[in-house]
């Protein structure tokens, strides 16, 4: 184990985690003949297989079992080194750890800017992903903070709304019930639909409305981002539900439709691990996000007050 680099300890750390070299790949941002050969070198220093493949899975040996649990002890004692030298420094530097959901990056990048100028020597770590990829890196506690808008039902977890995230219903800037009123939400039987992906908490979200009210929409499409499904309702493919906060960067080719039970009341969530202990960094920005969270929401009433 001599040779055995941080790096390689880290690429397997991923694999494991994920059970896939591609997705370990895609989570480091290598490609997978580099996550391979990680590994075999790896491989190479312990002296045992790591993986064995069964078919088309990926299984730890008992050796890289064992391998996963010390590599997890490694770099906790490494967070916790880090977290202690930030607080001995203060936070003049230091590195902050974020992954949020997907919608969130439309709002969260906007706080992060001044939270740079003010505390530039900070560095600033961003992953953006769907809800179920955010929940296994909080059991992996890969980060310092969450942002979600969906709170975990099953882990033990410390929770702190800061901001609303309504669900609207997007359409093309020309559909024809764009000019209606309090349009009854039967209505979106007759719509061709667009959802996103198979874990996504929007998606959980809407599914729970349309079958508390016995609605079943014609699904035409599924789309794994926000921003494809904003250039598929813009082509005129057809109506979804997104958050208001999508439009922040564009609302010339959308309307929102006026339609019964939206918008859905949602909350932005900042979430940690109970047992987690939050880095002088991590203390800081999440008092910091409170406090813009606060100024969004009176800027907001301003510019709704009729002039």
């Amino acid at each position: 184990m001599n040779q055995a680099t941080l790096h390689q300890l880290k690429v397997f750390e991923a694999a494991a985690r994920h059970g896939s070299f591609t997705r370990a790949a895609e989570e480091l941002f290598l490609t997978q003949p580099t996550v391979s050969m990680q590994i075999k070198q790896l491989t190479k220093s312990v002296g045992l297989p790591l993986f064995e493949q069964v078919g088309k899975r990926l299984f730890l040996t008992e050796a890289g079992r064992e391998l996963f649990t010390t590599c997890r002890q490694i770099f906790e004692t490494i967070a916790q080194f880090e977290m202690t030298v930030a607080d001995l420094k203060g936070l003049k530097q230091g590195q902050l750890r974020l992954a949020v959901i997907t919608t969130a990056k439309y709002i969260i990048p906007r706080l992060l800017g001044p939270f740079c100028q003010l505390y530039p020597g900070i560095d600033i770590s961003l992953q953006v992903t769907n809800h179920e990829r955010i929940l296994e890196r909080m059991v992996g506690n890969m980060d310092d903070l969450y942002i979600m808008s969906q709170v975990p039902e099953h882990l033990d977890v410390h929770v702190k709304a800061f901001l609303e995230n309504p669900l609207v219903v997007f359409a093309p800037v020309n559909h024809p019930l764009a000019q209606e009123k309090n349009i009854p939400i039967e209505k979106l039987v007759d719509q061709p639909f667009i959802m996103r992906e198979p874990g996504s908490g929007t998606r959980r979200a809407v599914q729970s409305l349309f079958e508390e009210h016995g609605i079943k929409v014609k699904v035409k499409l599924e789309l794994g981002s926000n921003e494809a499904i904003k250039q598929a309702i813009a082509g005129g493919l057809g109506i979804s539900v997104l958050s208001r906060h999508t439009l922040l960067t564009d609302s010339s080719e959308f309307s929102i439709l006026d339609v019964q039970h939206f918008p859905m009341k949602r909350t932005w969530y900042m979430v940690y691990p109970s047992g987690k202990q939050l880095s002088i960094v991590a203390r800081t920005y999440y008092e910091y996000l409170l406090e813009a969270a606060k100024k969004i929401v009176a800027q907001e009433v301003i510019t709704s007050v009729p002039q």
